[in-house]
């Protein structure tokens, strides 16, 4: 005698958890990322041929507006705050004055000797505030920092 097969039925997953997940996590990763906040003052940069890549760490920024003014940051927030004050930890620059560059350089380099200082300089910004900056640089023993520009295309 024959054996009869009993009818074999599909498996019906709902999807609806999935999906309900996918945007939890999409929620979740919308809400805690920190975005880079916007710079204090807009810098258009030189043109240049140099391919030498920034470091993605450690960077002390000094920004060099077109109007004088000297901007300085650096990439880790804790040590913002720590360098310019509680008010301070969320500004992508705080203005420096000439005269007190100095004072924040040494203390940047204290609390992080790992540093390394970057110039951001405008196109239009006069020489001889780049040249004092580079002065003070040299002053408090900080001989080795980058320029950086545009890459100009060939």
């Amino acid at each position: 005698m024959a054996k009869i097969k009993p009818k074999r039925h599909g498996i019906l997953l709902d999807m609806t958890p999935l999906v309900d997940i996918g945007f939890l996590l999409l929620t979740f990763f919308m809400l805690t990322t920190q975005f880079k906040p916007a710079e204090e003052v807009s810098i258009d940069l030189p043109a240049s041929n140099s391919v030498f890549k920034l470091p993605e760490s450690d960077v002390l920024t000094l920004s060099l507006a077109k109007d004088g003014r000297i901007f300085m940051d650096v990439d880790s927030q804790r040590l913002r705050g720590r360098l310019f004050g509680k008010e301070n930890e969320l500004r992508a620059g705080v203005e420096i004055p000439r005269e007190k560059l100095g004072d924040y350089l040494i203390q940047a380099r204290t609390m992080n000797p790992k540093l390394r200082t970057v110039i951001k300089g405008d196109r239009n910004a006069e020489f001889g505030i780049a040249q004092d900056v580079m002065d003070i640089l040299q002053k408090t023993k900080i001989t080795r920092f980058n320029l950086v520009t545009n890459l100009e295309a060939n």
